[in-house]
């Protein structure tokens, strides 16, 4: 009968959380990640897939809002789905439509696999999120990188112009990751100075997937 439990336990996926600001590098230790154990070992979910749908306001509304805030977020729907994933099964995960500031109605089917990566900016915020992860992860980075990664980034990916980048830096991106993000690295098992290419956090994070995958 022990000998059943274990082998149940060892089919139980290894389930991560890797939080950290905007742009903070959490995709780079995501793929890192990957390279080393194998795309077939590993399925990813990100946040940003879970906003709320925003289809009773306008666009203007929708450029406006605070993307960084907890209530911009679908909690419900992000736990029910981690937890299918982590119970064996197979979700349809929302594909967010960033240059119009909602949700699409496509979706991304996402099958579960030996680890689980849920990467987002407040991955360690949730309780009730955080509670379905092996290992909590915060990627690190100075505020001073993070907005010109996310300058760059905006422009050439999101469609957006300097000037609103800036302004929702200022109005909500900052505030939100003082008072929400950066207060979440305090539940963190490992934390990433400097950014995603640490390679000391990023061998003690390889250790930790090694030693409790078997």
């Amino acid at each position: 009968m022990s000998r059943g439990n274990t082998d149940s336990k060892r089919q139980k996926p290894f389930v991560i959380g890797v939080a950290g600001g905007t742009c903070s590098g959490k995709t780079t230790v995501t793929e890192r990640l990957e390279d080393v154990v194998g795309v077939d070992r590993l399925a990813v979910i990100k946040q940003d897939s879970y906003y709320i749908r925003r289809d009773h306001q306008s666009f203007e509304e929708r450029a406006a809002a605070n993307y960084d805030h907890p209530d911009a977020f679908d909690w419900e729907l992000t736990n029910r789905q981690l937890h299918e994933l982590i119970s064996g099964g197979t979700v349809e995960v929302p594909v967010y439509d960033y240059p119009n500031h909602n949700r699409s109605d496509e979706v991304m089917v996402v099958k579960s696999a030996p680890i689980i990566v849920f990467e987002g900016i407040l991955a360690l915020y949730d309780e009730s999120l955080r509670s379905q992860f092996d290992l909590k992860v915060f990627v690190d980075t100075d505020a001073d990188i993070r907005f010109i990664r996310r300058l760059q980034r905006d422009v050439v990916t999101r469609g957006r112009t300097p000037d609103s980048i800036i302004n929702q830096y200022l109005t909500t991106v900052r505030p939100s990751h003082l008072q929400f993000v950066e207060p979440s690295k305090r539940h963190a098992d490992v934390i990433f100075p400097e950014g995603g290419r640490n390679d000391a956090a990023f061998d003690v994070l390889l250790a930790r997937v090694r030693e409790l995958l078997g």
